[in-house]
């Protein structure tokens, strides 16, 4: 999770970014790199595979989302308050269905934005006040922008280059709640000057300071932030302790396969949200640990695993002298991979990582690495699937009638749901969706004619 945030530019000071990933240098593989390709069929299974991963945020440990949404609300106004002057009026209670992950916000022009699997414009708001069809072809000729059809070419030119500089995609839960203050913040901006009284903000970098504030792992340490001394307070009122069920198919998963965990956390915090989670020897269900990993570009970098004297990073290391056991820092696929191969005596074993993240779990490891994936996707039990009446207990938040699905706009797919139909060979609501069935079970993955075959257990509603 912390490293989602990325580093400050030289451009500006308040931008964050992860490290700089030159593509030309990276190989392009097919989604289909491995089961499909490999064995010619639609089918997945999870015994085909030699080494299973495992993102940790949302992924293994499950949140209570709409009260951590809410308790990272409150403390992204309260700085903005304190520290940057902001208005009171940002206070005002929570508008959950205002807010949807994957939304995308145009720094310039105060709009937040839905795309459709097209990369098209087909929901827009100024501020919190929603745009009509005329007002969106108006501002977006076309329904495009030049920015986010960059975005939706390559999802990492927009990470690192000058494009970061004019738009920000809320991908997860952690970063959500900045759609609906950048939201009111347009709206103040515009009441105040329409008054005729000049008001400037620094808005988004003034909110990506807040966020960096929260989530700097440093500030684990000191108590400070206002997000980890709330966190280390009431850790049972944040995240929910995995059933016996999931727990037993970890084991099995960890019995009959090699397996690897690599969250963005820092290992205090990893450790933190885990021990509540999985228990407090959740380390045995992982044959390799990675936390601080500076997704995507951990799998598209070369920057080598640290070693760990408690929660302190000490040296830098070579592939060679890794081994199974510790926990690292940072670190890259190339690395890790070859000593799990060492470990598996295969020259090729077959790789799997589940994650919740689109773009830095699911997008980037299926397009650069031969690495198959599978998403969690909340929403899906958040917005209901067919044939079940069960619905997320959060699903005031993952269910917006304001933005629409999370999967589609006017039957298409959304952005986000092509790139999961894309690159994931099956997207589940949680993890413990496949603890339900046996190992070897075979699963129909997404495929070009099938795009909906890869949902499970069942297809969102408005999945046509």
């Amino acid at each position: 999770m912390l490293s989602r945030l990325r580093p400050l530019t030289q451009i500006s000071q308040y931008y964050l970014r992860l490290p700089q990933v030159s593509l030309t240098s990276i190989k392009f593989y097919s989604r289909f790199s491995s089961a499909h390709m490999m064995a010619k069929s639609d089918v997945f299974r999870l015994s085909d595979y030699d080494c299973i991963g495992f993102d940790l945020d949302n992924t293994l440990v499950q949140y209570k989302i709409q009260e951590m949404v809410k308790m990272e609300y409150e403390t992204l106004v309260k700085f903005l308050i304190e520290t940057k002057n902001y208005p009171k009026c940002l206070q005002d209670p929570i508008d959950y269905d205002f807010l949807q992950k994957g939304l995308i916000l145009d720094f310039a022009k105060g709009n937040i934005l839905k795309l459709d699997g097209a990369g098209r414009i087909v929901r827009a708001s100024h501020g919190t006040k929603f745009m009509s069809e005329d007002e969106i072809e108006a501002v977006y000729p076309e329904r495009r922008w030049i920015v986010t059809d960059e975005y939706v070419a390559n999802p990492l030119e927009t990470w690192n280059g000058p494009l970061a500089e004019k738009m920000r995609a809320l991908l997860d839960y952690f970063d959500m709640s900045a759609s609906l203050i950048f939201g009111r913040m347009v709206d103040y901006i515009d009441a105040v000057r329409a008054s005729g009284e000049k008001c400037d903000f620094e808005l988004w970098p003034d909110i990506l300071d807040g966020l960096r504030t929260m989530y700097d792992r440093e500030n684990f340490r000191l108590n400070k932030g206002g997000y980890f001394p709330e966190m280390k307070a009431n850790p049972e009122k944040y995240i929910h302790k995995a059933s016996a069920d999931l727990l037993k198919w970890l084991q099995e998963v960890s019995d009959k396969k090699t397996t690897f965990l690599i969250t963005g956390s820092h290992v205090n915090f990893a450790n933190l949200t885990a021990t509540q989670a999985l228990g407090p020897d959740w380390r045995k269900y992982f044959n390799f640990i990675g936390c601080f990993a500076k997704k995507p570009g951990f799998f598209t970098g070369a920057k080598p695993f640290v070693r760990l004297d408690g929660d302190l990073e000490t040296i830098a290391l070579t592939p060679d002298q890794l081994e199974l056991g510790p926990i690292y820092s940072q670190g890259n696929w190339r690395d890790m991979i070859q000593l799990l191969a060492r470990h598996t005596g295969k020259n090729q074993p077959r790789f799997l990582y589940f994650g919740d993240n689109i773009i830095q779990d699911v997008y980037t490891p299926a397009k650069f690495t031969k690495c198959d994936t599978i998403t969690v996707c909340e929403e899906m039990l958040g917005e209901g699937m067919k044939c079940i009446e069960e619905l997320h207990q959060d699903t005031i938040l993952l269910k917006s009638h304001t933005w629409g699905s999370y999967f589609s706009h006017n039957r298409k797919p959304s952005f986000w749901a092509e790139l999961i139909e894309k690159y994931s060979k099956i997207c589940i609501p949680s993890v413990e969706t496949l603890a339900k069935y046996s190992f070897d079970h075979e699963f129909y993955t997404f495929t070009e004619s099938e795009h909906k075959k890869g949902f499970y257990p069942e297809d969102p509603v408005h999945v046509e």
